[in-house]
């Protein structure tokens, strides 16, 4: 049976909050919660790399760190972004929080999520896990990436400016939180870019995802006023050689859309 243009339905399941499927078509695999946004894909003969636009644009804190240690992923998915870190950086932890144990058992099982002792996987609510996090531990990561939807859109545990503190909160002095949610809904989008910057005091880029209702939201946990416009785009056409990722296009559309504070991420 082929659905939402993604292909063949080779699984499919339910849990307590609905139905999940994955489908393959053309050497691409792809999970839905029954529906027709794709949550995760993944190129069956590249498995690390980053098949979907908007996780190759939340990839896009590489533009302004280098390394990051211990990250926390608050949603799971396929997990796309988990393999990505842990593939890249040997040297990493990565803690991955995720509310449907049906989802992590698929992406073990469809989408090579690895059995690795630098990967935690936790079945939790995120919000309520980060919440609790905060009560024993501070500044732990240094990149903080909140991934969280249901079959509607973004979940609504994480949308919530207490949520945001509690990111902010866990984030080394030098983190960075990236957060993945959709424009098209213009309260929820101008609400979220309030609660951003007023945790953040401002200190936020916005990516909007060219051709998708995705925008990743960046939030630094530090004064960023210490960039130099050339060394990034240097810094851009180095890394898209590496990762075979499009860090110019992304590095340019930061600065397109963000006019009135990406002047102020910069060496004056």
């Amino acid at each position: 049976m082929y659905k939402y243009d993604s292909g063949q339905v080779i699984y499919q399941t339910f849990d307590d909050e609905g139905m999940l499927e994955v489908l393959e078509k053309g050497g691409i695999r792809s999970l839905h919660f029954g529906s027709y946004p794709r949550q995760s894909s993944m190129l069956i003969n590249e498995p690390n790399k980053l098949c979907l636009s908007y996780a190759r644009a939340m990839s896009s804190w590489l533009l302004f760190k280098e390394q990051f240690g211990h990250a926390l992923m608050i949603g799971l998915g396929g997990g796309s972004l988990t393999k990505h870190l842990l593939h890249h950086f040997p040297d990493c932890r990565v803690l991955a929080v995720e509310s449907r144990a049906a989802v992590v058992k698929i992406a073990r099982s469809y989408f090579g999520l690895p059995l690795d002792q630098r990967l935690k996987v936790v079945i939790d609510d995120g919000a309520n896990y980060v919440r609790r996090r905060t009560e024993t531990h501070e500044g732990e990561f240094g990149l903080i990436f909140v991934d969280a939807f249901d079959h509607i859109g973004i979940a609504e545990a994480v949308c919530n400016i207490a949520f945001f503190d509690n990111c902010k909160a866990l984030l080394k002095p030098d983190g960075i939180l990236a957060v993945n949610f959709w424009g098209s809904n213009k309260l929820l989008f101008e609400q979220i870019v309030a609660w951003l910057g007023k945790t953040f005091d401002w200190q936020v880029l916005f990516l909007p995802v060219r051709g998708k209702g995705n925008v990743i939201g960046f939030a630094f946990n530090y004064d960023s006023s210490q960039h130099d416009l050339k060394k990034l785009r240097q810094r851009a056409a180095e890394l898209e050689q590496i990762y075979q990722i499009e860090f110019p296009d992304f590095l340019r559309e930061i600065s397109k859309n963000n006019q009135l504070t990406f002047k102020f991420f910069l060496k004056s």
